[in-house]
């Protein structure tokens, strides 16, 4: 009797064993389109892999951030701040922000050099639009676009550029990225070592550069956040 007792929990804990190794194999790691807008300039812009994991802070130690967090997802992902956590590990900046427990999540106080400055706090968008939940509570999805922007509460637009269509050659569209309103007055550069070219109030700029190539212009407003990056080919 002791033996089939025996064999009966070395079954159960094989199978147990079984069950959590394959839920290790099917975690999805996610290409995230993540881009930071510092106080200055961007800080990362780009594609990183990622998967809600523990981060670590200075101020607020080590924590789960998997979506999880105060039960606001059944099942484990990708999350806003896990990917600020990733690419900072990849590309060699780091970031800062304390612990709040009723939360289960980060305040994110800092992002490479821009840390938050009286009420110019960071904050984080999910295709141009404001997370309802924090930055380890959110999960995030292949294609969307994730945006952490610092000052993030007290400007007019997040500025999306893309190519004009049925335009000149070298035109370009500044947009608000949630509404689509057009945006006058945002400069689109750098263009030949100058600050660049001002859009319309049609939001469009034409760009002229003295020799081809590929040129990566942004667009921007002080009373908005950047825009993307957008690459501009010249032949």
């Amino acid at each position: 009797m002791k033996c089939k007792t025996r064999n009966i929990a070395v079954i159960i804990a094989a199978l147990a064993l079984m069950l959590f190794t394959a839920s290790i194999a099917s975690a999805e790691i996610v290409p995230v389109k993540l881009r930071i807008e510092g106080k200055t300039h961007t800080i990362y812009e780009g594609t990183i892999k990622t998967e809600g994991h523990e981060v670590t802070t200075q101020s607020g130690g080590t924590h789960k951030c998997d979506g999880t967090n105060l039960g606001a997802n059944p099942e484990p992902g990708a999350t806003p701040t896990a990917a600020v956590d990733a690419a900072g590990k990849k590309y060699g900046f780091t970031w800062d922000g304390s612990w709040y427990e009723g939360f289960e999540d980060y305040f994110v106080e800092r992002i490479g050099d821009s840390p938050q400055e009286g009420n110019a706090y960071w904050g984080v968008l999910v295709d141009y639009e404001f997370t309802p939940v924090g930055g380890c509570q959110q999960e995030v999805h292949k294609g969307e676009e994730v945006l952490w922007a610092w000052n993030a509460f007290e400007v007019s637009h997040f500025l999306k550029l893309k190519k004009a269509k049925h335009a000149a050659p070298g035109t370009v569209l500044v947009t608000d990225g949630l509404t689509g309103e057009p945006i006058e007055g945002a400069t689109v550069g750098p263009v030949n070592n100058g600050p660049g070219v001002m859009t319309n109030a049609q939001g469009e700029a034409t760009l002229s550069f003295t020799s081809p190539g590929k040129y990566r212009v942004k667009a921007e407003r002080p009373d908005s956040i950047r825009s993307n990056s957008l690459v501009v080919k010249v032949s």
